[in-house]
Order: C-alpha cells, then sequence, then structure tokens
C-alpha cells in the first residue's frame, strides 16, 4: 500500500527520522516531469557532512527503512536505477551536495503505466546516504509529479545533435574555403530562455573536458564560471516555447576560421537561466543563502562539431608504424568483400581526435577517402565504390590525427578483394 497521509508529511520534508541524527534534507523536495520522455533536474541535498551518497533508485510506494533513517522504496515497485553515467552528484563548497537527476523514458513509462492502472500519478525518487561514522544510513526522498512536458516542468535539456548542412560527421575543406551553415537540434522539457554562446576551438589549444562541455546549470554553484572559454563567434538568447523541440542556428559561416590548417572544434555553450519550476533554494537545506539558477539543466556533455583545414601534417614516409600504429580489424587481410556493402573497422587510438580512411586501386590510384570523429571506428563505403573501382583488387589505411591535425599513428597498407557481381 501506499503511505498514509501523515506519513506523507515526512515525505514532502524529504526524509522521517526517529533517531537524534542530523537530518539531510533536499531542495526542491517535489518536481512535475515529462510523462512521456526523458526529464532531468538539478538538487541540492544539505546536512551531507559525514554522509557517502551512493544508490538512487526510482519507485511507487516507499517502505520503513528501519533500522535506518527515513523511507525507502517499496522493492515490489522499482521502476529503475540512475544510470551510472547519468550519476553527476558532486560536493558542493557550500556544504551540500549537487545533484542532477535525470529520469529516464523506460522509468517515466512504468510509472505512466501505473498510474493507467489505478495508482496514483506521483512517484519517488530515493537517495541513499551511508554513515561514515557507523551510524544508520539516511534515505531522502523526491516527489515526482507526472505532467507532461509543459511549462510546469523544468527546463531542461534531453538531446542536442549539432550538425552542418548537409550533415556530415568531421568536415574537410581547403584554406580559405567558407564551409556550409551549422545548426543544432535540441529536445528539451518545460520552457524558458535558452542563452548562451558558440565558441570556437583553434588547433593547438588546449580542448575542453567533459566538465567544460557540461551547462553551467549542471554544475555546483561555486564551479560556475571557471569553465574554459575559448574564441567566441557568437550569442543567442531565445525564448522556447512549451513544445519540447527546437532548431537553433549556428553562427555565421563566413565567422568560421579557415586561414590555418588543422583541426577545429565548434562549441556550443549553455548559460544558466532563472526558471522557478527548476531553481534550489540553498536556505531550505542548511547549504547557504540564496537561489540556485538551473534552467537548461542537461544530464550529458554538449556534443562538438568538428572540421578539418586542409590534410594536417603527415608522419614521414619513412616513419615505422609498428609504434602507436592503427590496428586494422576487418576486412581480413587479402579477404573477398561485396562491392555494394563494405565496411571497414579499426582499432581505437587513444589520443586520436579523427581518423581519416583512404582507398586506392593496387596500382595506387584514389578510390576514395574520408574523415570520421575519434568516437568512431566503423566506415561504410558508399554502394558505388565496387562499381568505380574498376580493379578487382584495392588497398586500404587508416590515419589518426591528434587534436592539432597532426597525424600521430598510420596503419600499413591493407589488400582485398571486391567479390564478382552477381550477373
Amino acid at each position: 500500500m501506499r503511505l498514509a497521509s501523515t506519513t506523507a508529511a515526512c515525505v514532502l520534508s524529504a526524509v522521517c527520522a526517529s533517531s537524534g541524527a542530523a537530518q539531510i534534507s533536499v531542495n526542491p523536495n517535489g518536481v512535475n516531469v515529462n510523462t512521456q520522455g526523458a526529464s532531468t533536474v538539478f538538487l541540492t541535498f544539505g546536512g551531507v557532512a559525514g554522509y557517502q551518497a551512493i544508490e538512487a533508485l526510482w519507485c511507487g510506494e516507499l517502505i520503513d527503512a528501519a533500522p535506518d533513517v527515513g523511507l525507502r522504496c517499496d522493492p515490489a515497485t522499482i521502476f529503475g536505477s540512475l544510470p551510472v553515467r547519468y550519476d553527476r552528484s558532486t560536493g558542493s563548497g557550500t556544504g551540500a551536495l549537487t545533484d542532477i537527476m535525470t529520469i529516464p523514458p523506460s522509468v517515466t513509462r512504468r510509472a505512466y503505466q501505473a498510474a493507467e492502472a489505478g495508482a496514483p500519478s506521483a512517484f519517488y525518487y530515493v537517495r541513499r546516504f551511508r554513515s561514515l561514522a557507523g551510524g544508520p544510513d539516511q534515505y531522502v526522498i523526491v516527489t515526482c509529479r507526472l505532467a507532461g512536458g509543459g511549462a510546469r516542468v523544468p527546463l531542461s535539456l534531453t538531446d542536442v545533435r549539432i550538425a552542418f548542412e548537409p550533415d556530415i560527421p568531421v568536415l574537410q575543406i581547403a584554406p580559405d574555403e567558407i564551409l556550409p551553415r551549422i545548426e543544432a537540434e535540441i529536445s528539451y522539457t518545460g520552457t524558458g530562455r535558452l542563452a548562451g554562446r558558440w565558441e570556437i576551438v583553434l588547433p593547438g589549444e588546449t580542448p575542453p573536458s567533459q566538465e567544460d562541455l557540461l551547462t553551467e546549470a549542471t554544475l555546483p554553484l561555486e564551479r560556475r564560471g571557471t569553465q574554459r572559454r575559448y574564441t567566441q563567434l557568437s550569442r543567442f538568447n531565445v525564448f522556447l516555447p512549451p513544445t519540447g523541440r527546437v532548431v537553433l542556428p549556428g553562427p555565421e559561416p563566413d565567422r568560421l576560421p579557415t586561414t590555418a590548417d588543422g583541426v577545429y572544434h565548434i562549441l556550443l555553450r549553455i548559460e544558466a537561466t532563472s526558471d522557478k519550476e527548476a531553481d534550489s533554494n540553498l536556505g531550505a537545506v542548511g547549504a547557504g543563502t540564496g537561489i540556485v539558477p538551473a534552467g537548461a539543466v542537461a544530464g550529458f556533455p554538449m556534443p562538438v562539431l568538428s572540421y578539418v583545414v586542409g590534410s594536417g601534417q603527415s608522419l614521414p614516409v619513412d616513419e615505422p608504424v609498428t609504434r602507436d600504429a592503427v590496428m586494422l580489424l576487418f576486412p581480413r587481410p587479402r579477404a573477398e568483400v561485396a562491392p555494394d556493402s563494405t565496411f571497414f573497422t579499426w582499432q581505437h587510438i587513444e589520443r586520436a581526435s579523427i581518423y581519416r580512411i583512404e582507398l586506392e586501386t593496387a596500382d595506387g590510384e584514389p578510390l576514395l577517402s574520408a574523415v570520421l570523429p575519434a568516437t568512431r571506428t566503423l566506415y561504410r563505403a558508399p554502394p558505388w565504390l565496387g562499381e568505380q573501382a574498376g580493379a578487382v583488387a584495392f588497398r586500404w589505411r587508416v590515419t589518426a590525427t591528434d587534436e592539432g591535425g597532426r597525424a600521430i599513428a598510420r596503419s600499413a597498407w591493407r589488400t582485398a578483394t571486391f567479390a564478382p557481381r552477381d550477373p
């Protein structure tokens, strides 16, 4: 059964404790969440000194956590646990813990199905804190209310994709050439203002860290303003209606530098904005004073769009390929491959920023070259490749390039053959 109304007051205050231990509290302790998709909420936990945050669960009902403090999830009603990749909890200089609660669509779907079956439309996020002094653990609860994805839901980004038009993973151009237009497709919950800037990382500059790529609203208050800054291309400040999707234009193409050879990275930097549905009150949890703006929070780093000017610096002709060489995986040496469905794979190089794959005929005539981001180690050749090749035999290799546009590793040439086409 769900808790009686007398116990519900304990839920809203985040803990129901019978011991004299200091109670951990959270703000906000109740939020509206997207009914049909993901939601992300900025949470501040106060009174966490001497405790370590561990598991986090979503569930439909609560039970007494005795001998521990508070209320924990009923194991029979658990909807899911916070995935490790989404756990961005971090200690705050205000003596608190900042937690980014990202609710996966699978959890809200189960909560919605339970509500359809007659259960209340609210479910719970329960964070467990382990005592470092050997005392009882504490369970802290946030009430999540199914309320669609509109105006009463915190403004959060749930998906961001940045691309050139047309979409090219990594664009390679000649010096002084004008790049195509850029746009960002953003999925979000709630409504409010989206403010930020477009920046560019020039060849040779220190690349951004994972924290640098987070939206400002995802960071604790004292770490905002500490992210590395790069050359600014343009700014934006737009209103997001409660529709859930927007296409954000990028900077004008003529503002993108193309004079020096190397790898350039375009960054989408999102600033924190005020949002009454998402703001966190430090005073309510004894972690200081004031409100922490949390509009445009996101549980993931912003993607990076790259382009290459020139061909980068090549490895010397006589440099050996045995040290830090790119290991080719498929096709195998002298393998026979289908002419209209050929794909190539290789092993990832740790310091690589991009990969360049080259295909030639057995006589050394270029057939095809492509540039891919370091996150991809598979390339599927276009179906016309085998037909254009003419000759049955071909060879291929892969070169890894670092952030500065320098080739750091290269495979040896590997030969393969196209299988005869069916008559």
